[in-house]
């Protein structure tokens, strides 16, 4: 073989391999990855089969919660963070293990300023008006200054495991007041009721990465929102006798709602 056929054929094996990278990666940024289902979160499916390692392999921003139910999971910016039932922030390691989370790879398709002053209804609302379609899965990003937070977060349990929607009747609750920070949130379309959130989920971080939790309530004061649309969606199934067991004929009634909003 020649120089020159030496060159042609290493430069084409380089554009083979190029052009399937960017092939996967553009795939990757249209793609939500969810490990396991809501309604098993929701009937106590609690013990944790994927790695964050494994996790982070799928995406750089999402939500979810850790083994045991322990805290509350926003991945931003290709970290994972907690927010333990004491209010406290930490970076758990790669070996830690999530029962359900939801991630992509961020790709900011539409963006805007928040009106000032509006609440969560509002914001859903201002939301749902920018999206081309209510059928598909978006993940949000929005950042900036807060006039009021409130967050939650769920203590670690031990077994026997109670149903979700037993535990946070006792949640422990954080107000925060005139504060910076990030919320990470997913909106799901009604199709999607069982596998995951019909409606928007959101996760909050302040934004020295000292506090957080899954929002119960928020006022906007400057803030600006990203939205990724996602229209494939993967999903990573346990394989384990505990999820194989689990009775997911009875469903969840109301459980969802009131787990999200922290009412009955």
């Amino acid at each position: 073989m020649t120089i020159m056929k030496r060159f042609r054929a290493l430069f084409l094996a380089a554009f083979l391999v190029m052009s399937g990278t960017v092939g996967v990666h553009a795939q990757q940024t249209k793609t939500l990855t969810q490990f396991s289902t809501i309604d098993a979160l929701l009937i106590g499916a609690y013990d944790s089969k994927m790695s964050l390692e494994q996790l982070r392999r799928y995406g750089d921003t999402g939500l979810g919660t850790f083994d045991a139910l322990d805290g509350e999971m926003i991945l931003a910016d290709g970290t994972v963070y907690r927010v333990s039932a004491d209010g406290t922030v930490q970076t758990p390691g790669p070996t830690e293990t999530t029962p359900f989370a939801a991630v992509t790879f961020f790709d900011t398709e539409q963006e805007k300023t928040l009106p000032t002053g509006i609440g969560l209804r509002e914001l859903t609302a201002q939301l749902d008006s920018m999206l081309p379609t209510l059928n598909l899965m978006y993940m949000v990003r929005i950042e900036g200054s807060f006039k009021t937070v409130k967050t939650r977060s769920v203590p670690r349990q031990t077994k026997p495991y109670r149903p979700l929607v037993e535990i946070v009747k006792n949640q422990p609750t954080f107000d925060f007041e005139n504060i910076e920070g990030v919320m990470i949130g997913l909106r799901c379309p009604a199709f999607m009721k069982g596998i995951n959130v019909p409606g928007y989920h959101f996760h909050f971080l302040t934004r020295d990465r000292k506090g957080g939790g899954h929002l119960l309530d928020v006022t906007i004061d400057r803030a600006v929102v990203k939205i990724d649309r996602t229209s494939i969606f993967h999903m990573i199934l346990p394989e384990d006798q505990d999820f194989y067991r689990l009775d997911m004929e009875k469903g969840t009634g109301n459980a969802i709602s009131e787990v999200e909003s922290g009412r009955k």
